[in-house]
């Protein structure tokens, strides 16, 4: 193996990574703040991925442009099951939260059936087959400009955290219900909103991923297990950690293509979940427990 063998999976992966990591933040954001696993998080980020499919064959949208709009309608779906349905169970033991959630996602999966069949489907736009050269290293153009609205978007979301009173307040939830209560917030609301949060975060890393993968009904729950692997490793509720992990994740599954086999990335990956587990529970950015 030469160096840019190397360097051009290295490349692939971070790339690759980044797309990853949008698509596992939706699943920490609504975990680290209503401390809800979503069972259904690959099924909604496949509802994004047909939506961009529909806009394209349509009108010719590229999946990019169609993020603003698979964002909001993701959004409205999102707040709309938090606040009518997810919210009655909130209270309820840890495993009918999951069973409830599981049951959304078999029901996705099938409505996603119905309409659009069991067949893999793509799409084919100007720039999938061109690359950027630079010397021998070689970057796909559909692989780079989904790497970059993956970082804008995870970059809006981290600002909207961080700096709008809506975010501020949100995280005032996630570190102290009660005290969020006392001073006069309005939970409920803002979990709703959280929920419509990660949703939207699904629809646009759907959008995203289009320009990589074919989509599928059946796609959908290995990139809810491929969420749970990043947002593990990463730990439960940071943000930046699910970034982390998506590079991470993303690197080593390229590293193990060409250093072992093809068939060994999934292997790799969970290698690392368990190491992280045996080294660091809590995830490489996540707060240890005491």
């Amino acid at each position: 193996m030469d160096f840019w063998t190397l360097a051009n999976a290295l490349a692939t992966g971070l790339l690759t990574g980044l797309v990853y990591g949008l698509s596992a933040l939706g699943l920490s954001v609504i975990f680290g703040v209503i401390r809800i696993v979503n069972f259904a998080h690959g099924e909604i980020m496949v509802m994004g991925m047909f939506f961009a499919l529909i806009m394209f064959r349509w009108i010719g949208l590229d999946p990019l442009l169609s993020v603003p709009l698979a964002a909001a309608l993701l959004f409205l779906f999102g707040y709309a099951l938090q606040s009518t349905v997810i919210s009655r169970v909130a209270h309820l033991p840890d495993h009918m939260q999951f069973l409830l959630l599981a049951a959304i996602a078999v029901m996705i999966v099938n409505g996603s059936l119905l309409i659009f069949g069991p067949d893999p489907q793509s799409i084919n736009i100007s720039y999938s087959f061109d690359s950027y050269e630079f010397g021998e290293l070689l970057i796909d153009k559909s692989r780079a400009y989904a790497a970059i609205a993956a970082i804008l978007v995870g970059v809006i979301l981290l600002s909207f955290f961080k700096y709008s009173r809506t975010g501020k307040a949100i995280r005032a939830c996630a570190d102290n219900y009660l005290g969020a209560q006392v001073v006069g917030l309005r939970v409920n609301h803002l979990y709703a909103l959280t929920f419509g949060i990660g949703s939207a975060c699904l629809g646009a890393a759907g959008c995203i991923l289009l320009l990589l993968v074919e989509v599928h009904p059946y796609l959908a729950p290995g990139y809810t297990l491929l969420a749970f692997v990043i947002v593990i490793i990463g730990g439960l509720g940071s943000v930046t950690g699910a970034l982390v992990g998506g590079i991470l994740i993303g690197v080593s599954e390229a590293l193990a293509a060409i250093v072992l086999q093809p068939s060994m990335k999934s292997a790799f990956s969970f290698g690392i979940l368990v190491l992280v587990l045996l080294l660091r529970p809590q995830g490489l950015l996540g707060k240890s427990v005491k």
